[in-house]
């Protein structure tokens, strides 16, 4: 049996084209009536969804065309539209359409990014990318870097080449020789509010949660340098010794940006290794009116980016800075069948050199194309929009009865509770989980529900550049409202 006969595979056959073009055709018009719908989420529960979905695989399989039309009736019109003015809940943005489009050539030329051979001009866009990027940041001239799959995985680059680099120091291996000494000793710095994946990381690492250690926060989530200074201090005290400082530009919630400035500067005296976190906040690269807010970035050893952000790229697209390329040879592994010495010899690149994967998508093209649709003016003013949103939403909600600022924006999230008259914490923390969850069952709206100094609130992430403040007031609106409903049940 010819198995292209019924499924063909993707190939330069007529028959193969054909399939090809049936397929796209079918799934486009799909996604086209998808975005029609009105809805955010057709609301059904976890419970209804894991009645809904059974596996039925068939000895013969039903072809393209039924797949599609399973997809769509299970998966599509079932998803959530992060595109929707009242999906805010996360930093989970709308796609570009040229990010879009970049998807079909990425998807088709399957291209793996390990070796030269399997991906040719794509290993070179990338590369030119990487520079571009390090320029941006403010690092020298040259390609210390690689695209990843986004902020988890470029957090543990960071941390890896860190602890690599501090045993380095010490005249030690990590690569050839693994983990030694009394391990109890080694520490991580890192904010109250810093992304889950430090702890995760060092986990990983064979540190563990032990090795991390927290530094409090100011009323804006922001590392605290005078906290900083008096831990550092205790940890020199103790005998214990500071393998890295992760930075954090853009919290989760709050979108807090460490003082970068101040802490690469207590770093470098005390000859620590600076990572810092950008996966949020470093979308203001492009800014026009708030870049400064990333001052002293150009300072650290590494920084993490992600693209799938407030870049407004498909999942994933993410990349890795680092800022001397000396210390990539702390993770060089060659091969024969990918990064040979010949290679190297004969100036071929080989990005397995650089990247924690292996096989890897050429997830770059994504950016490279929304930088030349978009230009710089444009991607700035997109970006900034997200920003200057949330300033005016925060001044909308200060005046609105029943409504509490939990805190004043940083990048283009608003942290607010709906107040009721009553002083029974437990109760309003209640109430606002409630509303959250409410909001999402009825498909209306999605608003996320979290924590900051202990209180439970509202969080909007607004990173839709299409979302205006009217839109944001119908949403308040409806927040209210369910406040109401609930209090009056």
């Amino acid at each position: 049996m010819n198995v292209s006969d019924n499924n063909p595979i993707l190939s330069g056959s007529a028959q193969s084209i054909n399939a090809y073009q049936d397929a796209i055709e079918q799934s486009s018009k799909a996604v086209v009536e998808w975005l029609k719908q009105p809805e955010m989420y057709q609301g059904k529960t976890v419970d209804q969804l894991r009645e809904r979905i059974n596996l039925n695989f068939t000895d013969e399989g039903l072809g393209n065309q039924a797949t599609i039309e399973r997809a769509v009736e299970y998966f599509l019109k079932d998803s959530l539209s992060v595109h929707h003015a009242q999906c805010v809940a996360h930093l989970h943005c709308p796609s570009l359409v040229i990010s879009q489009a970049a998807e079909v050539l990425i998807n088709a030329t399957n291209q793996s990014m390990d070796s030269w051979d399997q991906s040719p001009s794509a290993t070179i866009i990338e590369m030119k990318l990487i520079e571009w990027l390090r320029e941006q940041v403010g690092y020298a001239a040259g390609d210390a870097g690689v695209f990843t799959s986004g902020g988890t995985q470029s957090n543990l680059m960071g941390l890896m080449l860190a602890r690599d680099a501090f045993f380095a120091r010490q005249g030690h291996s990590i690569q050839q020789n693994g983990l030694t000494g009394d391990l109890s000793k080694i520490k991580v710095f890192c904010s109250e509010n810093a992304h889950f994946s430090v702890q995760k990381n060092m986990a990983l690492m064979g540190l563990g949660y032990r090795s991390v250690t927290l530094v409090k926060t100011d009323a804006f989530s922001r590392m605290d340098i005078a906290d900083l200074q008096d831990k550092l201090a205790q940890a020199k005290a103790n005998g214990e010794q500071v393998m890295a400082i992760v930075a954090t530009a853009g919290t989760t919630d709050a979108g807090a940006i460490d003082p970068l400035v101040e802490i690469t500067k207590l770093a470098a005296a005390e000859k620590i290794w600076v990572h810092v976190d950008a996966a949020w906040g470093g979308a203001l690269l492009l800014s026009e009116k708030y870049r400064h807010y990333l001052d002293g970035l150009e300072s650290a050893d590494s920084v993490t980016l992600d693209f799938h952000k407030q870049f407004f790229q498909t999942i994933s697209c993410g990349a890795f800075l680092l800022k001397d390329a000396r210390h990539y040879e702390l993770m060089r592994y060659q091969a024969a069948y990918l990064n040979s010495d010949f290679d190297e010899e004969h100036g071929v690149p080989n990005l397995v050199s650089k990247s924690l994967q292996t096989t890897r998508r050429f997830d770059a093209l994504k950016l490279w194309m929304g930088l030349e649709a978009l230009g710089k003016k444009q991607y700035a003013e997109i970006i900034d929009n997200g920003v200057t949103l949330a300033q005016q939403v925060a001044e909308f909600v200060s005046a609105q009865p029943h409504l509490e600022l939990v805190m004043q924006p940083q990048l283009a999230s608003v942290l607010f509770r709906y107040r009721p008259e009553s002083n029974d914490t437990a109760f309003v923390a209640l109430l606002n989980q409630r509303i959250g969850d409410v909001l999402l069952a009825s498909g209306s709206a999605n608003v996320g529900v979290t924590e900051a100094d202990g209180v439970t609130c509202l969080k909007l992430t607004l990173l839709n550049p299409t979302v205006c403040l009217e839109d944001v007031k119908v949403l308040l609106a409806s927040v209210k409202e369910t406040a109401e409903t609930l209090l009056n049940a």
